[in-house]
C-alpha cells in the first residue's frame, strides 16, 4: 500500500500557513482517504459525480468535499445536498443551474469562478473578458442559493516555470481587480485556487489560497 501518511506529511511541510490543501482523491480508495483523514485531512477533491457519491455515503459527515473537475448540469442534483464547494464553475449556465439546484436544498453552496488562462484549448473556464461581462451583468447578484468565494485556474501542462508563473500572476492579478470592483464589501470572496502536484510550489509563490494535490498524496491513480 502506497505510504500516504508520509506523502501527506511531506507535502504538508510545503504549506503555510493561510494555504489550504485539497486532497485530490479521485480514483483512489476509500482506505487513502481514511489514513488522511486519521493524519488530520479534511478537505478533499473529487471529480465524478458517483464516485463522489459513493464516498460521501460512506466516510467521516465533516469531511468537506469539493468538487474539483468539469461539472456536467445534469449532475449538480444529485451534489447539492452536501457538496461544500464547487470549485471549476466555468458557464453562466451552470451557475444558474447550481443556483437552482442550491435553493431546491435550501442550501448556498460556495463556488469558484474557473479562469481559462492557460494557451491549452482543451481547458475549460471564462476567458477574462468574458468573466468581467458576467460580473457587470450583476445576474449573479440575485443567485441566492451561490456564494462566489473567489476563482480558480489551471496552468499549462508545461515544464516552462516562467510561463506557469506568468499565468498564475496574470489570475492573481484579475483577482484583486475583481475583489476592488465587486467583492470588496465580501471578505468571503478571498479564495485563489491554483497549483497541483507538479507546480504547487510556484502557485504558492503566486498568491495562491488553496492548492490542489492528488498523486503526490495518493501515487499513482488507481482506476
Amino acid at each position: 500500500m502506497f505510504d500516504v501518511a508520509k506523502s501527506l506529511h511531506d507535502v504538508m511541510a510545503n504549506i503555510p500557513d493561510g494555504v489550504r490543501l485539497i486532497a485530490v482523491s479521485k480514483f483512489h480508495p476509500n482506505e487513502y482517504l481514511e489514513v488522511a483523514y486519521a493524519e488530520g485531512q479534511r478537505v478533499f477533491g473529487e471529480s465524478h459525480e458517483q464516485e463522489l457519491s459513493q464516498k460521501a455515503k460512506t466516510l467521516p459527515k465533516d469531511i468537506e468535499w469539493h468538487f474539483i473537475g468539469h461539472l456536467q448540469t445534469n449532475k449538480v442534483k444529485y451534489i447539492a445536498p452536501y457538496i461544500s464547494m464547487i470549485e471549476a464553475v466555468d458557464s453562466v449556465k451552470l451557475m444558474r443551474e447550481i443556483n437552482k439546484q442550491a435553493l431546491k436544498n435550501e442550501r448556498v453552496i460556495n463556488v469558484l469562478l474557473e479562469l481559462h488562462i492557460a494557451e491549452e484549448e482543451s481547458k475549460y473556464g471564462f476567458k477574462l473578458d468574458e468573466c468581467r461581462e458576467f460580473l457587470a451583468s450583476g445576474e449573479w447578484r440575485e443567485m441566492k442559493g451561490v456564494h462566489i468565494s473567489g476563482i480558480m485556474m489551471m496552468a499549462s501542462n508545461t515544464d516552462d516555470e516562467q510561463q506557469i508563473r506568468k499565468e498564475m500572476m496574470t489570475a492573481s492579478d484579475f483577482f484583486d481587480e475583481i475583489k476592488a470592483t465587486y467583492f470588496a464589501d465580501d471578505d468571503d470572496f478571498r479564495e485563489r485556487s491554483w497549483g497541483m502536484s507538479d507546480d504547487y510550489p510556484i502557485a504558492i509563490e503566486c498568491n495562491s489560497t488553496m492548492v490542489r494535490v492528488g498523486t503526490a498524496i495518493f501515487g499513482p491513480r488507481i482506476y
